[in-house]
């Protein structure tokens, strides 16, 4: 018996040792919460990341969660900085407005913003209407077709970079893709999978293209220049991963499609 309690009382303790994090030093918390608090760019134009109540009207979600897990280690208070469309988020990180953020990986955003390894991948997709002649994801980018993207979403810029025949159009933010899709005639709507899902229940007449055309990191990031915060915010998202935390959250939000990306380097 004295044994079997030794053997749980070690495995216990070496438990909490590999959850048990740095404390974080004072300049980290100064990169990170330089007003005293953690101000946190949360964007609900990404249903993966985070939505709002209709009740209540809180925020929730695998962003949300993170947010207040590194203010909790940091010791200070999370302010919750909501945005419509991931560009406008990247341009309140280029102004400084937030301190941290949750977007996808992209070397565009990279000018402005020091990024993690991912933490959640997801998948890019295109919607057309079912009578479309286009059948699969190449045949997209051909002369005459018009693709509308989300401005300044991930698959925005990827889909600039990439397209070289077919004609990008714009939509406000990614959750009106599909409206604007259908209320410019537009031959395809470019977005996250699960974003296209949803609007493919509401809308009659459309149907996804198999498979994907992009792979989305999602990562997060904080303002070029505060090295010390970076440097934690990898090291965090490291063990949010590997804890489970990030899975979890997932689930507990009832989040399907998305995967927990790899570890850093794998």
């Amino acid at each position: 018996m004295l044994r079997i309690a030794l053997a749980l009382f070690t495995t216990a303790f070496l438990a909490s040792c590999a959850t048990t994090s740095v404390t974080p030093s004072p300049a980290v918390v100064a990169d990170l919460a330089p007003t005293g608090k953690v101000r946190a760019a949360i964007n609900f134009g990404n249903p993966i990341l985070a939505s709002k109540n209709p009740a209540t009207g809180e925020a929730g979600g695998v962003s949300v969660d993170l947010a207040r897990e590194l203010g909790r280690r940091l010791g200070v208070p999370v302010e919750l900085v909501t945005f419509t469309a991931a560009g406008k988020v990247a341009e309140a990180v280029k102004a400084k407005e937030v301190d941290i953020a949750f977007v996808a990986i992209d070397p565009a955003r990279a000018v402005d913003t020091t990024f993690t390894a991912a933490y959640v991948i997801i998948e890019g997709a295109y919607l057309v209407r079912v009578d479309s002649p286009i059948k699969a994801n190449a045949e997209v980018d051909r002369p005459g077709i018009r693709v509308a993207v989300g401005k300044g979403s991930a698959y925005d810029l990827y889909l600039t970079r990439e397209l070289k025949q077919a004609t990008i159009l714009r939509a406000p933010t990614s959750p009106q893709v599909v409206d604007f899709f259908m209320a410019e005639k537009l031959d395809v709507a470019a977005g996250v999978k699960q974003q296209l899902q949803m609007d493919a229940g509401r809308v009659s007449g459309v149907r996804l293209l198999e498979g994907r055309f992009m792979v989305i990191n999602q990562a997060m990031g904080t303002p070029r220049g505060r090295d010390a915060g970076a440097k934690y915010l990898a090291a965090f998202v490291e063990e949010m991963k590997a804890s489970g935390f990030v899975a979890d959250s997932l689930k507990r939000h009832r989040i399907e499609g998305a995967l927990v990306a790899p570890p850093a380097g794998s």
